[in-house]
């Protein structure tokens, strides 16, 4: 036989409890456990601390009555029409909520509740769903009955969490259910003392009673129903691509029970464990899933890990002082003192000096803990041989599970890696010997993300999100959404990566949305954003506190870069083909580039020089090999690039900056392309990225326009007085063609010099050849002496650098 568990959400309508009875129905199974309809145990605990305090319990009594008869109503006359089921039914009801009222009524004249009262006082919960389906069943032609679980489970008169009796209990159980050809519909949770005394067997408990069961019985199988589809590799609320595990060890599920995965009341396994029969996890409301199977042996899932868990709040108390090295007892003596004031342990870890022992507790216990210590160590203290314990608070337990990691190298390495990378702080970490649990405490506000930065580092199957935060939505910022957009489907399906894009920015408006904003309207989204505030922007991105953060700067402003450290120590990564940061200060500079070294994280910034060209890391690499940078050509700008590149014979100079601008290769206002300034940032970046002790003040710039062009009031101004340089231009290209050549403007940066200037170049030169908005980087270098490493290609246009913008960002996934 297989005993089949229902859980409160099972039975929480009565739309859930006609699946479970179609459920019963396929599975010609007998044995049924149930746990009160959901909620109806809280409304219990809460009519009692009614009727304790104020006895004003009328109302939350008079919504448990109609909650139930509605229930029963409507169960009963939805399979047949004989009344007198009916009537049964409802009169044991009745029968059972004045039971109820008299109890609150003692607890309310006596202003007092004690833990046997509320045991008693929940059973009713369980005794009052059991029955009503077990005549649910009877009127559908399935003969049932209901069994009060109080009958045949003995246990101690520790109310709240008693402790069953296994002798006792089996034999009990045995001569009751063994040979039934009838459904025995049961009540889970409660029990009885030898003396009748009703107990219940604490919060999950419904599950125990189904381990309880099927131990006694010697099941084929115990079967607990609920609302997921098994045992997750972590909690779906935290982690976005957690799936269901198709099989664990007893071990493991005991693991992941007690810390956290609400799935499995962790005694259930027990007594199962024992008798080795196998658990499953199945899903009512998607009945034909196969659930998560627990047995002895579990089949490998491929995976190094089996799953996570972690619970949400707890404290960490520790103990430290010069007097505990090398003193035996000390360990026992505070864990003997917590015992003694029924503080339960979570987890312990022990500095190898002996210098500290810390536990994890339940923040609540924190006080009495505190004292419990301070007494039992009272003459230390005042000694000052061990100081006075100390607690930490606003923490959680994240837990790395899995049979697989014994004896298997760079588990914890890949955990504390990932953590390192997304700015985690561990505080403490406790490992057994049997090596299959890491667990790691973190502060409560970064335990999503720890999740989930874990999660990603394990499950690779799964897919590796990058969140992304964008400022500006202009030309390239556009371009880069819908390049994103347009490749989703494909990065997903061959990749396993997913850009969620959770923030946009720009100077109107600003739209934060944790789950994603989506690309194909984020322009009507904006209708509803609120009033765009950078400094907001930020702290909302860094609050959200997403593991694989970016933000990404694709304006021209100088405020984005005023923010880069800030965000790079809240360990989120910066990419941007923003020049400013990086050809600004060159403290800041340098600034920026250590807190990404020493933060692990990620700083790109490959489109700052060459748009989409590989210049930025080529040149780091060079320098981090070793290879020693001898000069560097460059055509940097490619708007300045195309205008040298189409002045020939019969084209004037005015004229090709005219269809430049008309073709959007300049900025809204030419001027700021050809005063050189963007040109001699990126001169500046390559700079630095060399190595060599040059800043800005040392660039030698020659200037393409006279101050009387650049100093024109309106850009139709400038256009006006432009003709004016045609015919010194048309003189330098003549002079450049008697010799075969052609004029280029071009950067050449040295270890000791920096230019940007005008020059000639003949056939053999490489910047001969270029052509359109072509960018062209020329090292020399030891390496690359004879024939200079170039790199080439087109230096403008927002397709291109919204492309290289997005595979740095990509980087970030990998």
């Amino acid at each position: 036989m297989k005993v089949l568990k229902f859980g409160g959400t099972s039975v929480g309508s009565v739309q859930s409890i006609e699946k479970l009875i179609g459920i019963v129905r396929q599975s010609g199974e007998r044995i049924i456990v149930v746990s009160a309809f959901s909620g109806v145990t809280d409304m219990l605990i809460k009519a009692v601390n009614q009727a304790a305090s104020s006895g004003d319990f009328w109302d939350t009594l008079e919504s448990l009555k109609t909650r139930h008869l509605e229930s029963a109503r409507s169960l009963i006359i939805s399979a047949s029409n004989h009344q007198e089921n009916l009537a049964e039914v409802e009169q044991h009801v009745i029968t059972k909520m004045g039971e109820i009222e008299k109890l609150l009524t003692g607890i309310s004249l006596l202003h007092e509740k004690t833990a046997r009262t509320l045991d008693l006082a929940m059973s009713y919960g369980e005794r009052l769903s059991a029955y009503i389906i077990a005549k649910a069943f009877a009127v559908r032609g399935m003969p049932a009955e209901f069994v009060d679980a109080r009958e045949i489970i003995r246990t101690d008169d520790q109310f709240g969490s008693a402790h069953y009796f296994e002798q006792e209990s089996r034999e009990l159980i045995r001569a009751r259910l063994l040979n039934n050809t009838f459904i025995s519909v049961v009540t889970g949770f409660i029990g009885a003392t030898d003396t009748g005394i009703t107990t219940t067997l604490g919060r999950g408990g419904s599950d125990l009673t189904a381990g309880i069961l099927g131990a006694a019985l010697d099941a084929e199988e115990i079967q607990i129903w609920t609302d997921v589809d098994g045992i997750l590799t972590a909690d779906p609320r935290l982690v976005r691509d957690a799936f269901v595990i198709n099989e664990s060890s007893y071990a493991e599920a005991l693991e992941m029970s007690h810390f956290g995965a609400k799935v499995l009341h962790p005694p259930t396994i027990l007594p199962a464990m024992v008798r080795g029969i196998p658990i499953r996890i199945k899903n009512t409301f998607n009945a034909d899933a196969p659930g998560t199977l627990i047995a002895k042996k579990a089949a490998s899932s491929g995976y190094p890990v089996r799953g996570l868990a972690s619970i949400a709040d707890i404290a960490l108390i520790r103990v430290q002082g010069p007097g505990m090295p090398g003193v035996t007892g000390i360990a026992a003596r505070m864990f003997g003192a917590l015992a003694g004031a029924q503080v339960n342990v979570i987890l312990i870890t022990q500095a190898s000096s002996e210098l500290s022992i810390c536990c994890a507790i339940n923040p609540l216990d924190g006080p009495k803990a505190v004292k419990a210590i301070s007494g039992e160590f009272e003459l230390e203290i005042k000694a000052g041989l061990i100081q006075k314990p100390s607690i930490e608070e606003d923490l959680s337990v994240v837990a790395v599970v899995g049979e697989r990691m014994k004896r298997k190298t760079g588990i914890a390495g890949r955990v504390f890696s990932a953590l390192g990378r997304n700015g985690i702080n561990v505080v403490a970490i406790a490992q057994g010997s049997s090596e299959l649990n890491i667990s790691i405490v973190v502060a409560r506000r970064d335990r999503g993300k720890a999740l989930q930065t874990i999660h990603d580092a394990f499950f690779l199957a799964g897919i590796r999100t990058v969140n992304l935060f964008l400022v500006g939505t202009g030309l390239i910022g556009s371009t880069l959404l819908a390049q994103i957009a347009r490749q989703q489907a494909d990065l997903r399906q061959k990749h396993s990566i997913a850009i969620n894009v959770a923030g946009i920015c720009n100077s109107r408006y600003m739209l934060l949305k944790e789950d994603g904003i989506g690309l194909e309207g984020w322009r009507e989204a904006a209708t509803s954003a609120e009033k765009a505030n950078l400094d907001a922007f930020i702290d909302g991105m860094i609050a959200m506190n997403l593991p694989s953060a970016c933000f990404c700067d694709c304006t021209a402003s100088d405020e984005p870069g005023k923010r880069y450290e800030k965000i790079l120590k809240s360990s989120i990564a910066v990419v941007t083909p923003n020049k400013r940061a990086n050809a600004g200060e060159k403290s800041t500079y340098n600034r920026l580039i250590n807190i990404s070294r020493e933060k692990g994280n990620i700083y790109r910034y490959e489109t700052t020089v060459g748009a989409g060209l590989p210049v930025i890391e080529p040149l780091q690499d060079l320098v981090a090999s070793g290879d020693r940078i001898h000069k560097i050509e460059a055509v940097l700008s490619g708007t300045i690039s195309y205008l040298f590149n189409t002045l020939e014979e019969g084209r004037k100079f005015s004229e090709i900056i005219k269809e430049a601008k008309a073709k959007g290769y300049t900025e809204p206002d030419p001027r700021d392309d050809l005063s050189a300034l963007d040109a001699a940032r990126k001169t500046l970046i390559l700079i630095r990225e060399a190595g060599f002790n040059l800043d800005f003040k040392d660039i030698r710039i020659e200037p393409l326009l006279p101050q009387s062009c650049l100093a024109a009031q309106t850009i139709e101004e400038f256009l006006e007085i432009l003709p004016s340089v045609d015919e010194a231009y048309e003189a330098k290209r003549r002079e450049a063609a008697k010799h075969g050549n052609v004029i280029r403007y071009v950067s050449e940066i040295t270890p000791t010099k920096a230019s940007i200037m005008l020059k000639e170049f003949g056939p053999r030169s490489p910047f001969f050849n270029l052509a359109g908005t072509d960018n062209m980087v020329v090292f020399t270098t030891d390496r690359y002496a004879e024939n200079p490493l170039i790199v080439r290609g087109p230096g403008a246009g927002a397709d291109v650098t919204a492309g290289g913008v997005f595979a740095d960002i990509l980087k970030l996934a990998e």
